[in-house]
């Protein structure tokens, strides 16, 4: 069922607004601790404990105003809360800095069960945003799916191997900024692809 039409920029905000949030507490909270409870809890966990709500608020605000959410949305919101949660409660960065690979895994799995199957559930929640031909959604689909398995692969390395604020900068540029070139670079496929306007119109086609 087609949700209802927000002004896109409100819908930007409501779902970067969060990202931008954590980054800006992370900024000015890294370098301070608070004690609670006999635990000290450091910026990142700080800003993490604001995130999570902030996160919930904004998506169900979100839910609100269009009617739905999309499969993507409601899966990152439930490892948010849940990875974003551990790390809260055991005080631990891990859990959290975890939460994008298991989400980019996620995403690369589900794209490429359907693509087993012959399918493009990529096409499932974007049809309406650019109509593409079946092939075409074929490739932009497999595409993905590994964009995303090497997205994984990549936090992984990084909060691994670097600081708190390399991973912080990382999610909150690297990966906008990742996503935002693939599609960018895909434009072959949507132009050779591309359903014509009066296909689109047709009954049965």
């Amino acid at each position: 069922m087609a949700g209802r039409k927000i002004n896109p920029w409100l819908k930007i905000g409501l779902e970067l607004g969060p990202v931008i949030a954590f980054f800006v507490a992370f900024t000015r909270l890294k370098d301070h601790t608070v004690t609670l409870g006999g635990a000290e809890y450091g910026g990142f966990i700080l800003a993490t404990a604001g995130f999570v709500p902030l996160m919930i608020v904004t998506t169900l605000i979100l839910w609100r105003l269009t009617g739905r959410l999309s499969p993507m949305q409601v899966a990152t919101l439930v490892l948010v809360v849940v990875f974003g949660g551990l790390s809260v409660w055991f005080n631990d960065e891990r859990f959290f800095k975890m939460k994008p690979t298991l989400i980019y895994l996620l995403f690369a799995g589900l794209l490429g069960f359907g693509l087993l199957k012959g399918k493009s559930y990529l096409a499932l929640v974007m049809d309406e945003v650019m109509p593409l031909e079946h092939e075409g959604w074929i490739i932009l689909t497999r595409r993905l799916a590994a964009f995303f398995a090497g997205l994984a692969v990549l936090n992984e390395v990084i909060w691994r191997t670097m600081s708190d604020e390399a991973w912080v900068n990382f999610k909150t540029f690297g990966l906008t900024a990742a996503i935002f070139l693939f599609f960018l670079t895909q434009g072959g496929v949507f132009k050779r692809y591309e359903v014509a306007e009066d296909r689109r119109n047709r009954p049965g086609e």
